[in-house]
């Protein structure tokens, strides 16, 4: 890492660590006590997201976006679309993202966007093991994180992008505009908790390992390794409750396809943005260095510029599912 690295990587550490204090010197109409974070990461639900995944039908990353959307909840930004190796085909992937967002606004839910499609190959890493000689995809998916938080992110609200698959996008986007994590905070479901910390592998983290070393090494990163029982979500027992929308109907048509295993619940990263109460258990970590062969690994430090949640209450998530699947206001533009 150059000199120049470690000085610009060091001032947004040092920025973001000292920024409740610069809050609490700020005058003005501010309300200081109403702009601290609200629970232990470093974003809540008052920042805008934009959501990353591939396949539509195994989580419920978007709905649980959407509904968040309508309800109180972070204002989302954009929904990229990509393609790995569960889900492979990019086009029928952006359909069925495309016929959920499309539910959603029939059966009454305002401000969603349509999603994008990404098709940026796997990262390369380079030769010299130095994260700034990657050569980038220039991917669609890049150029729309930058956009978006040209557009979106504020001072004390950067733009968070909660990735339920690979982090290429992400990673590209750096490699386009070294300036993005001023301005950006990454949430990822993604990977497993190891005894010294944390490990970017399955799930997710292993669909492209140098992204992740490239994310972990720039960005302030948030890893959500911690997963719950998604089927205790949309129970059998109570597909009668959903509502009588399309809303509804999408929700009912694809809740017998969900993955079993509980390591596929991508949502936990837009719960834990959203929910604070979600999260239960937060370490900080710092990344490996940037010159580390396959998967990044995380390990404890107090200091470190990394956030691992390691444990998270399933039974907050299914409570808050059905509070705005239910209220009439979360469907305002009917």
């Amino acid at each position: 890492m150059t000199t120049d690295h470690l000085v610009r990587t060091a001032r947004t550490i040092g920025l973001w660590l000292t920024l409740p204090s610069t809050l609490a010197a700020c005058g003005g109409t501010l309300d200081a006590g109403s702009d601290e974070l609200r629970g232990q990461l470093p974003v809540d639900d008052r920042n805008p997201v934009v959501i990353c995944n591939d396949g539509p039908h195994d989580n419920w990353q978007g709905e649980y976006a959407m509904l968040f959307a309508n309800a109180g909840g972070p204002q989302l930004a954009g929904i990229i679309v990509s393609a790995a190796a569960n889900w492979p085909d990019l086009d029928a992937n952006l359909a069925g993202w495309q016929q959920m967002v499309t539910a959603g606004r029939e059966g009454g839910l305002a401000n969603v966007p349509d999603p994008v499609a990404s098709d940026g190959p796997v990262l390369v890493r380079p030769s010299d093991g130095q994260v700034d000689s990657t050569e980038p995809n220039e991917s669609a998916g890049a150029r729309f994180i930058i956009d978006a938080a040209n557009r979106f992110a504020q001072a004390r609200r950067p733009l968070v992008v909660v990735t339920g698959g690979r982090l290429t996008d992400v990673a590209d986007a750096y490699l386009l505009d070294p300036t993005l994590p001023d301005r950006v905070v990454v949430v990822s479901s993604l990977g497993s908790v190891t005894p010294d910390g944390g490990e970017m592998g399955i799930p997710n983290g292993e669909l492209d390992a140098w992204a992740g070393v490239v994310v972990a090494q720039r960005f302030r990163y948030v890893q959500i390794s911690a997963f719950y029982d998604q089927l205790a979500d949309v129970p059998s027992s109570r597909l009668s409750e959903l509502p009588t929308n399309a809303f509804g109907a999408w929700i009912q048509s694809k809740q017998a396809g969900l993955w079993e295993d509980p390591v596929g619940a991508d949502q936990v990263g837009i719960l834990a943005v959203a929910v604070p109460e979600f999260v239960s258990s937060v370490v900080r970590a710092a990344p490996t260095e940037e010159n580390a062969e396959g998967p990044a690994t995380l390990f404890d430090d107090p200091e470190g510029s990394a956030w691992l949640v390691t444990e998270v209450t399933g039974n907050v998530a299914t409570t808050r599912f059905w509070e705005m699947l239910l209220d009439p206001g979360t469907y305002r533009s009917r």
